[in-house]
């Protein structure tokens, strides 16, 4: 028997056994954790699964399959303007406007086929920071100062992020560049723009209208947008429909069971539409999954995406869970660790508020509430701004995926960058309001 190998097996045994042995069952902090982490999990599959990373994980499919590299490479590579390249990504994450989970397929996506680490990163961080919804609702909750703060600072932070992380890595920027210049990535020419934008207009507009969040009045552009956003989101898919039959050449009769029983669906659970919302994305994938030529191609690339990412969102949802509980509820931290940590505006108090707000998972515009009642407890401005800055961008599933895709030093610098930046800006803030 070679013990210089299975000493390692019977370490890792007697380590499993003695967590078990002196696991704190009927503890009432660790049953309390346990349960925070499972009910956050359900609530995550619940509201973001299917409206959120379904129609996402499509959308980074049609990226890899139906967008040129060559395009990729022109607007987004490392060979790329600059001026060019960083603005692309940061408006692109701006109109998405995702939460921290749901922009990393479009982010695999885009740095797959070739886009620059520095605008990757940048859209990275734009698609959840700079979200217009949400820092509208900042200002009329929080304050205009703090709005005007989260607003300047998201799109100075995309920016700022990824030049940093391109200049970091810029030998393995140089070396992809080298490669775009040996290859030349010319492809094949595909459909006419215009098809292009038109098809993925209809995705991006079925996954931003199926998660347009409620507003806090019931007046206005976005409280009308919120009551229309299921109309919104079945014209959508009508568009994408008639688009897959006439331009995909899809069999018309398969795509009109689809839409007629998503119908049936919407009819039959008029106040569960995410139903229906499951029932098209399903009949969406089948029609796919069974079709030749690039559709299928589509599924396939979807299918890829989803297997990697969802077993490392749900696992880092549980343990984020069990951590931090639920807004409102307490995971196995205290909360008054928290209240404690974060008053005045020291450099702890901004560093505690980034970093703890980087691990936490905060769902589109939850944030808000919560901070709301930290800042009700004592809570600084400036811990709240960088707790604004870096929370609602990482999470810790969010960082499990990234690692995947960039690599743990990549990863970590990119983390470190977000927490740093936060607490800087949540400083300076502190000083001057």
């Amino acid at each position: 028997m070679n013990w210089k190998e299975e000493w390692k097996y019977l370490v890792g045994i007697a380590g499993l056994f003695l967590v078990f042995y002196y696991l704190p069952v009927g503890q009432e902090r660790f049953d309390t954790a346990v349960y925070e982490a499972l009910s956050l999990a359900k609530w995550y599959a619940r509201e973001h699964v299917i409206l959120c990373l379904i129609p996402a994980f499509f959308i980074a499919g049609a990226i890899s399959v139906f967008v040129s590299q060559a395009s990729v490479m022109r607007y987004l590579g490392p060979s790329a303007p600059k001026v060019l390249a960083y603005g692309v990504a940061s408006v692109s994450g701006t109109i998405l406007a995702v939460c921290s989970c749901t922009v990393l397929p479009l982010f695999m996506g885009i740095y797959r086929m070739g886009a620059g680490l520095g605008p990757a990163v940048t859209f990275l961080y734009s698609g959840p920071a700079i979200n217009v919804l949400a820092i509208i609702l900042t200002a009329r909750v929080l304050g205009m100062p703090i709005g005007l703060a989260r607003a300047l600072g998201a799109v100075v932070f995309s920016i700022v992020i990824g030049l940093l992380m391109h200049l970091f890595f810029r030998h393995d920027e140089d070396e992809k560049s080298r490669m775009e210049a040996a290859f030349g990535y010319e492809g094949e020419e595909g459909r006419p723009l215009w098809q292009e934008v038109l098809f993925f207009a209809a995705l991006v507009g079925i996954l931003v209208s199926a998660n347009w969040a409620s507003p806090s009045g019931d007046g206005g552009l976005w409280a009308g947008i919120y009551r229309a956003k299921w109309l919104l989101t079945s014209a959508f898919a009508l568009g994408l429909g008639v688009m897959l039959v006439v331009w995909f050449e899809l069999a018309w009769w398969k795509v009109g069971s689809v839409a007629l029983a998503t119908g049936i669906l919407a009819l039959a659970f008029p106040r569960h539409p995410e139903v229906a919302f499951a029932g098209g994305s399903i009949g969406l994938g089948l029609i796919t999954a069974t079709s030749k030529g690039q559709a299928g191609e589509w599924f396939s690339a979807t299918w890829g995406f989803a297997k990697q990412i969802l077993p490392l969102l749900l696992g880092g949802v549980l343990v984020a869970g069990f951590l931090f509980g639920r807004p409102g509820h307490e995971g196995v931290i205290p909360a008054t660790w928290v209240y404690r940590a974060v008053g005045g505006n020291s450099i702890w108090a901004n560093f505690f508020a980034a970093l703890s707000g980087a691990f936490m998972y905060f769902a589109t515009l939850t944030e808000v509430p919560i901070l709301q009642g930290l800042l009700g407890n004592g809570m600084g401005n400036g811990p709240a701004l960088a707790l604004l800055l870096a929370g609602p961008a990482l999470s810790l599933p969010n960082m499990l995926v990234i690692r995947s895709v960039l690599g743990t030093r990549k990863t970590v610098v990119f983390v470190s960058l977000v927490v740093v930046m936060a607490t800087i800006t949540g400083m300076l803030f502190g000083v001057l309001v």
